[in-house]
């Protein structure tokens, strides 16, 4: 069964890889598994229908038969279990590849989000100016405690899909250019073919 996933009707960032649709699309891609896609606005994400799917009105989701999904990362984990190449046959390496995927997610991914929301929500407040360069030093920090292996630990995996979908929401400030190894690592995942055509249907859908 061809698994469908939700995705903005018009993308707050204009389809240029950010939405949290694009790390489900890649996966799929990376495992050669078609997909169909449905649009939802943002007065749908709010509707009875969409919270059924996903109770924080929020994409992507995920639907295959009677099994529905949400969380980027439960998602894309699911797809990595059931096909092969995202995570790797031997036991100690796939349990690792996961590792990494929780730590995108929940050790480099928040401060990045916190810095976003400084930058775009939070800037006419009173205090931005002197916060600011306490949120640039925890990205900062962060950064600095990962490798300049080509990828994460070993092979590319899911792991390493994850990891270089956070670290693209850094490109626009920036502070992703004061790490060449970084900025390196994210350029072999965006020159996957896989990505490629991630990148290219989400573009396409906030081109039309």
């Amino acid at each position: 069964m061809t698994p469908t996933i939700t995705a903005f009707e018009r993308s707050p960032d204009g389809g240029k890889g950010l939405a949290r649709d694009t790390r489900v699309r890649w996966a799929l891609e990376e495992v050669g598994r078609p997909y169909a896609v449905r649009l939802v606005s943002f007065q749908a994400m709010k509707e009875p229908a969409h919270l059924a799917l996903h109770p924080f009105g929020q994409i992507p989701t995920y639907e295959e038969g009677d099994l529905a999904l949400f969380e980027t990362g439960s998602i894309v984990l699911h797809i990595a279990q059931r096909h092969a190449s995202l995570l790797p046959d031997d036991a100690n390496a796939r349990a690792r590849a996961i590792t990494w995927m929780f730590a995108a997610v929940n050790t480099v991914e928040p401060p990045i989000l916190e810095l976003a929301t400084a930058r775009i929500l939070e800037s006419d407040k009173p205090w931005t100016r002197e916060r600011m360069p306490l949120v640039v030093d925890r990205v900062r920090d962060r950064l600095k405690q990962l490798g300049d292996a080509d990828w994460l630990d070993g092979a590319f995996s899911a792991g390493d899909l994850m990891m270089v979908s956070v670290l693209l929401r850094l490109r626009l400030s920036g502070i992703l250019n004061e790490f060449a190894n970084l900025a390196a690592y994210v350029a072999r995942g965006e020159a996957r073919p896989a990505y490629k055509r991630a990148f290219d249907a989400q573009l396409a859908v906030n081109t039309r």
